[in-house]
This record gives structure tokens, C-alpha cells and sequence, in this order.
């Protein structure tokens, strides 16, 4: 490993841009702004105390604001979310969990299984992760609650499965990780599948040994609650999950066979989302506003964002910081797993406090490259890597968002503890999950490969 020289103050100058950027966003104000006056005020000091900054740099901003508009893989993010906000809206949810009751209400703990099935078909029909939170805890806690199921078993199940919406395609995480990092967002929904299947599986596991190891935390149903009759169950199963099942199956098989571009896929699924919501007669013209309003106020969240984070990198760009950080990470090249693990542990520690926009926006456009260009990794399968990395700081006691979205819905007899309790061995399950990708790239590449040939 190479010695690190000393930096001057005018070389540290833009990596304070940073801690500042934590400073103004824990003190409340909205992170676009934040971003963006972070920029302005240290363009400005970098300008004419530091002459360490040109002015007729900000220029390129207007350029690069015209490059996110006109970006027409971000053009399918609306799209996404629209079509989420119109299934949410429709009562998907209460449905897939009534059907995956009757489905599995004969096998111990059946309850559980179909929560992390339900995240996983909501995940792939919605991938709206707060909602599938919230909403999966007001119509299943309570009743878990009521069968005696452990608190923390069923708040730490919720949390995990509400999560797979951040690596399950149609991922706006996803979508969003494509753009900063330069990939095909086919190439990135294909990859995402296995690591994707994997999680789900390993929460099964997971919920199958702790249920053969104390059958108590999931009781059995009993004989009365046991009646519905195979015919209707049946019937009321096909007509909950075929419909999204269908819409996940045109909307990523569109995309991931060629056969139509991530936003024409996404228009095709808002489409049809309307469609499957006329057909379950649960939406109305008041519903439909409530999904625009929602998507506008989201996509213009997400928009505001990206344009505050181009004035954010301009000058931190144009500052040379990141230079500065290829030429530190640079030492560590000798050491490739150890450069990528701190960039990771970078990455989680920031899952803990930003949202993954910011995330996306700020820090994978600066740090990916270096990965790429001296660590020589694939940035397929660094973009999957670090999906998985931020769900699982999102999962993460104390501070993961998900648990935040439960406790806000959860009832009082569900304590704080109970969440951190019940999520913390999900958060293995991540965390075994993201070594074995590590470990076994061809988990991710596989699926890409034997689609392309590439």
C-alpha cells in the first residue's frame, strides 16, 4: 500500500462540503435545498478566499438539469411510481394477504410465509417500499396480535418483506442506481432477480426454524377459522395474485427480453395498474387524484433532489474532490476487497441517516468509479452489491427507516424493542446474503449472461 501524502487546506476544502451537507440536513431543511446552498456557499468561498474554484463552472448546471430532464430512462420513474400509487390504492395488498391466508392457513406460521410472499409480489408490482410497510402492518399485525403470534417475530417479518421493494424489479432504487452508474436498466432488473429470490428464501428459512424450534411463536389455526370452503378459496386466491402476477410478468418481461425500453414497460404498467384497478371496482376519479397527487408530490421529490445534487457535485467536481478521493482510495488498490468493503460500510453508514436518493444522487456517482477503474469490479455487480447494502441499512436497529415506518402504525402492545428484536435476524439473513453475492459473483451475472449471451 502507497503512503499518503500530506493534503492542503485547498484539497481537504471540498470533502467538507460533506459533513456540511449532514449538518444542514440534520437541522431540518429540506435535503434539495440543503444540497444546493452547500454548493452555492462553498463555490463562493472556494471562489474568493481559496481561487480554487471558477465561477463559469455554475454554468454547467443549467446543462446538466437539461440532461436529467431530457433523460429519458428517469422519464419511467413517474411512470413506476404512478403505477404503485394506483395498485396501493386499489386494495392490492388486503387482497394478496387474505389470499395468502387461505392459501396457507393449514401449515404452522402460514401467516409469515405469505407476508414475505405478499412483499415479494408487491415489491414486484409497487416497489413503493414505505407503503408496503405501513400498509402490510395496519392489516396484519393486528390480527397476528390477536392469533398469539410473537410481537417481535411478526414486527421483524413485516419490516423484511416490506423491504424487498428496494431490490426486487421494478426497483425505482434500481432505476435510479442504473442512471448514476451508466447501465442498462435491463441489465440491472436481470441481475437483481437471484439475489432478490435468494433474500426471500432465507427469510423463509429463517421463519421455518424459528417455528420448528418453538411452535409457540405461530400458533396453529383452529377448526373454526378453518372453513371457508376449498372452491371459494381457491377462486379468491387466482383473483388476487393473477392479476398482479400478470402485470410484473409483461411489465419485466418487456424489459429484460427486449422487447420494449424500461419507459415504455413503465407506461404499460401504469396502464394496466388502471385497468386492474377498474376491474377490482375499487377505484373512483377521488382515488385517481389521490395517486397523481401522490406521484407528483414523490416525483417531484425525487427530481428537486437530483437537480440540488448536480449543483452539489459541479463544485465538488470542479474543486478536484474527487480527485482527491481517487488518489486516496487509489492507495488501497493493492487491496481491492478492502477498498470495496470501506466503501460499503461507507455506504451502510449512510443508509442509516439518508434516504437512498441522496444516496444515489451524491455519493454513487463519486465513489462507483473509483471501484470500477482500481478495484476492476464489475459495476453490474457493484450496483446490486450496494442495493443490497442499503436495504440492509434500512433494516438496521436504530436508526432503519422501515422500523420507523412500523412503529409510526404499530399498535401499543408492540414496543420498540420488539421491532429492533424481530428485525435484527433479518438483518443477518442480508447481511449472509450480500457475502454470498460477494463470494459467488456469477449469482448476479448469471441471469444477464443466459438472457444475452453478453
Amino acid at each position: 500500500m502507497d503512503i499518503v501524502r500530506e493534503l492542503s487546506f485547498t484539497e481537504v476544502f471540498p470533502l467538507l462540503m460533506f459533513p456540511a451537507m449532514f449538518v444542514g440536513v440534520l437541522s431540518g431543511f429540506p435535503v434539495a435545498f440543503v444540497l444546493a446552498a452547500v454548493g452555492l456557499l462553498f463555490g463562493l468561498v472556494g471562489h474568493f478566499w481559496l481561487d480554487a474554484f471558477v465561477l463559469s463552472d455554475f454554468g454547467f448546471v443549467s446543462a446538466k438539469i437539461f440532461g436529467v430532464m431530457s433523460n429519458v430512462t428517469l422519464i419511467s420513474v413517474p411512470l413506476f411510481i404512478f403505477m404503485g400509487m394506483v395498485l396501493e390504492r386499489s386494495g392490492i395488498a388486503e387482497d394478496l394477504l387474505q389470499a395468502s391466508e387461505q392459501m396457507l392457513r393449514k401449515t404452522q406460521g402460514g401467516v409469515l410465509y405469505g407476508l414475505v410472499l405478499v412483499g415479494t409480489l408487491l415489491a414486484a408490482s409497487t416497489g413503493i417500499v414505505g407503503a408496503t410497510v405501513i400498509t402490510m402492518s395496519l392489516l396484519s399485525l393486528p390480527p397476528l396480535l390477536e392469533r398469539k403470534y410473537d410481537s417481535a417475530l411478526a414486527a421483524g417479518t413485516i419490516c423484511a418483506s416490506g423491504t424487498l421493494g428496494q431490490i426486487i424489479p421494478p426497483s425505482i432504487v434500481l432505476i435510479l442506481l442504473a442512471d448514476m452508474m451508466n447501465l442498462a436498466v435491463a441489465d440491472l432488473f436481470a441481475g437483481a432477480i437471484v439475489p432478490g429470490l435468494l433474500l426471500v428464501l432465507s427469510y423463509l428459512a429463517y421463519i421455518k426454524i424459528r417455528i420448528s424450534l418453538n411452535p409457540k411463536l405461530a400458533p396453529s389455526w383452529d377448526e373454526n377459522q378453518q372453513r371457508e370452503s376449498l372452491h371459494i378459496s381457491l377462486k379468491s386466491i387466482a383473483s388476487a395474485m393473477l392479476p398482479p402476477l400478470c402485470l410484473m410478468v409483461v411489465v419485466l418481461g418487456s424489459i429484460l427480453f427486449g422487447i420494449a425500453s424500461p419507459t415504455e414497460s413503465a407506461g404499460c404498467g401504469a396502464f394496466g395498474a388502471i385497468v386492474i384497478a377498474v376491474m377490482r371496482r375499487r377505484f373512483s376519479k377521488e382515488k385517481l387524484r389521490e395517486a397523481l397527487r401522490a406521484t407528483t408530490s414523490l416525483t417531484s421529490m425525487v427530481f428537486t433532489l437530483l437537480i440540488g445534487a448536480q449543483v452539489f457535485s459541479v463544485v465538488f467536481r470542479g474543486m478536484y474532490g474527487d480527485d482527491v478521493l481517487v488518489e486516496t482510495l487509489a492507495t488501497w488498490q493493492d487491496k481491492p476487497s478492502m477498498m470495496l468493503w470501506m466503501v460499503m460500510l461507507f455506504f451502510f453508514i449512510l443508509g442509516c441517516f439518508l434516504d437512498f436518493l441522496e444516496i444515489c444522487f451524491i455519493f454513487v456517482p463519486i465513489l462507483t468509479p473509483i471501484l470500477v477503474l482500481h478495484g476492476g469490479y464489475s459495476p453490474l455487480w457493484l450496483a446490486i452489491l450496494i442495493a443490497i447494502n442499503l436495504q440492509t441499512s434500512f433494516l438496521t436497529p436504530p436508526f432503519g427507516f422501515s422500523l420507523f415506518y412500523l412503529r409510526g402504525v404499530a399498535p401499543p402492545e408492540v414496543s420498540t424493542a420488539d421491532i429492533y428484536k424481530g428485525a435484527i435476524p433479518f438483518v443477518v439473513m442480508q447481511i449472509l446474503v450480500l457475502i454470498t453475492v460477494y463470494l459467488f459473483p456469477g449469482l448476479i451475472l448469471w441471469f444477464p449472461n443466459a438472457i444475452w449471451g453478453k
